[in-house]
């Protein structure tokens, strides 16, 4: 299946937010891994100046992104580098800095640079700006990596783990926009996410809070690589799928997922979901699986927290059509709270519109039913959202406001604002 095609250049979250009126008779095209914001460039010097701003940066396995962002969200330029960690921590570092040098000296004539935010997979040991533990970055374990960033730059830096300022993202400028309390739950290889309240990311004691992935929701399910089993991860995640797609296909009774398996070099989660919405129902078996827990997951939350709203991101989140059914229905049965405050219509009502089952081609190596491994990266998972949303939820007083399930905006660029918006938070 072809991808939704390139996002267009137009206008910058703020013009975006005043094209909304219009939305409902001219859907955007927007793909699911950036928005279409065009790169703001000073031509001339009679222009105004433009606002303080901030780098963000997005430190992955495979790829280091960085973007200067301004203070009110514009996105003033973005650039993508290879990581190469087979390097080192200190080539790596060297790298980073020197492209945040060149983008800090490019716009500094138009602002005050403000700081760097860093988001980086693994477990950050906040008061130390150590990264305790990544998979995605061998050889960086006890690296003092905001230390050595502060010391290259002279700058002030944060560092943050990668979902919560993913979180932080969506939360500033993208589908929680004007909602200061959100839990952002992403659906990649396992599941991630954040919680932000009054605006900030909530780390918790010692900022492993939003571990979601690791909820029980089967005491007795399949064991989790963490020591517990029944984890929402082995249900409700792309690797989930791919245990599922085996375990289907041992049975005997999914010809159409085994033919497929056996004659699609390109075999993942996004087969399944076309078997799925063709009607094939040991494919639509294992989306319902995966709805019923996530629903279970959310209804915890939901329980839990009280928030108006959840946000889905991830490349597996789009194939909405297909699980969110069962989502819903179980949402409904296991929370009290859930059921008082849903929407009349959750599925048709998802910001004004449904959204599209339109998926992207996949990306990375997901191998379900061949083997265990999932995708790169909850932005790599091989699906890609349709249109976006229409507008902002009416809250309205308290006794009229909605719990909102609904799917993130921003994609892969949400860790690259979120990390601005830290930095300008921390100042």
């Amino acid at each position: 299946m072809k991808d939704l095609g390139e996002p267009r250049e137009g206008a910058c979250p703020e013009q975006a937010k005043r094209a909304e009126g219009s939305r409902s008779s001219r859907p955007m095209n927007r793909a699911f891994g950036s928005l279409p914001f065009k790169t703001l460039r000073r031509n001339s010097d009679n222009l105004p100046p433009m606002p303080d701003f901030s780098i963000g940066v997005d430190l992955g396995g495979t790829n280091l992104r960085m973007a200067a962002v301004s203070s009110d969200g514009q996105l003033l330029e973005k650039v993508t580098l290879g990581t190469k960690v087979a390097l080192g921590p200190h080539q790596v570092i060297d790298r980073m800095c020197d492209a945040i040098q060149h983008l800090s000296e490019k716009y500094k004539p138009t602002g005050k640079l403000l700081g760097a935010g860093v988001g980086i997979p693994g477990i950050v040991d906040l008061g130390t700006g150590m990264l305790r533990k990544s998979a995605n970055l061998p050889g960086f374990e006890e690296y003092p990596v905001r230390a050595e960033i502060e010391r290259r730059l002279g700058t002030r830096v944060v560092l943050e783990n990668d979902a919560n300022v993913a979180a932080l993202g969506e939360q500033w400028l993208g589908a929680a926009r004007g909602i200061a309390n959100v839990a952002v739950v992403t659906l990649g290889t396992g599941i991630g996410g954040g919680i932000i309240l009054e605006g900030k990311i909530w780390h918790g004691m010692n900022g492993m809070a939003g571990e979601y992935g690791h909820v029980t929701v089967e005491p007795e399910g399949p064991p989790c690589g963490c020591g517990n089993r029944g984890c929402a991860e082995r249900y409700a995640s792309a690797s989930a799928i791919a245990r599922m797609v085996r375990e289907a296909i041992a049975t005997g009774e999914a010809p159409a997922i085994a033919h497929a398996a056996s004659s699609d070099a390109e075999f993942g989660a996004k087969s399944i979901y076309n078997l799925a919405i063709q009607g094939d129902e040991p494919a639509r078996r294992i989306f319902r699986t995966f709805g019923r827990y996530l629903g279970i997951l959310l209804a915890d939350l939901v329980n839990t927290l009280n928030f108006e709203m959840y946000v889905l991101g991830g490349g597996v989140a789009s194939a909405w059509d297909a699980y969110a059914p069962a989502m819903f229905e179980e949402l409904r049965a296991r929370s009290l709270v859930y059921a008082a405050t849903a929407p009349d219509d959750p599925l048709g009502n998802m910001w004004g519109q449904p959204p599209s089952p339109a998926l992207s081609e996949v990306e990375g190596d997901v191998q379900a039913g061949r083997s265990s491994a999932g995708v790169d990266s909850p932005s790599n998972s091989g699906f890609s959202p349709g249109k976006d949303a229409a507008a902002l939820p009416q809250t309205g007083s308290h006794s009229e406001r909605r719990t909102v399930i609904t799917l993130a905006l921003l994609g892969s660029d949400a860790g690259l604002y979120g990390a601005a918006r830290a930095t300008a938070l921390e100042g």
